[in-house]
């Protein structure tokens, strides 16, 4: 599986040469807009995990131009709607669905979700996506939750993307217990510096995870790794 960083939350995952959009958000982010071309990227499907700009600001305009299936809750399916996306598949908490080289869970998250014009966003989730080529989750925005220790009880995880930026989510110290959980060593950060509300310190980060002998990756803008 190949992982590719946009800045942020957002991130792609090629599976046997389908590729997978998380909550695109390039162009009001001013790390990754002077890097990464929007309208370059491409996308099979675009995962939603709830409805706040900085994970839906480019939903629209990528589904538009590439013609991406995308994943979301009932709600955010129904506000792409009224933006005329629809080649939509609405999912909801604890729901599971094969959609042919990969299969989507969806878990919970602990969070919020308000749409960019103000409406409800439906119930925040992560992903568990299994494959051929392994398996991964994204937890979404979330806090640290008990419900992460049935995780490892879904799925063998190959890696796991997980926000640590505090303020609006977890901080390392909850990601690294979270890494625990869910019984994964190899931990994407996501959710820190965009704001100055979510900076961090890189080393002291990736010291906190090697600290349980796990290894965080912090990924450049545009930076594409192979987690397989």
């Amino acid at each position: 599986m190949h992982f590719t960083y946009y800045g942020h939350s957002c991130f792609s995952v090629e599976i046997k040469g389908t590729k997978l959009l998380f909550d695109p958000f390039i162009t009001p982010n001013d790390l990754a807009n002077k890097v990464i071309d929007v309208d370059a990227i491409q996308a099979d499907y675009i995962l939603i995990s709830h409805g706040h700009a900085d994970h839906i600001a480019d939903c629209v305009r990528i589904a538009s131009r590439t013609g991406a299936k995308v994943i979301c809750s009932w709600e955010i399916y129904e506000w792409l709607g009224r933006q005329q996306i629809t080649n939509v598949h609405p999912m909801n908490t604890g729901g599971k669905w094969n959609f042919g080289n990969f299969t989507v869970k969806c878990v919970v998250a602990q969070h919020s979700s308000g749409l960019p014009d103000g409406t409800y966003g439906g119930n925040p989730f992560g992903f568990i996506v299994y494959s051929e080529e392994g398996n991964f989750y994204y937890s979404g925005d979330t806090a640290l939750t008990l419900d992460m220790q049935l995780i490892p009880t879904w799925a063998e995880l190959n890696f796991a993307v997980l926000p640590i930026g505090d303020n609006f989510t977890m901080d390392v110290a909850d990601a690294v217990q979270c890494a625990k959980m869910i019984k994964c060593q190899q931990i994407i950060g996501v959710h820190y510096d965009t704001f100055g509300f979510i900076k961090i310190d890189h080393e002291k980060a990736k010291k906190a995870f090697a600290d349980t002998s796990a290894v965080l990756h912090l990924l450049k803008v545009g930076e594409t790794r192979d987690m397989v």
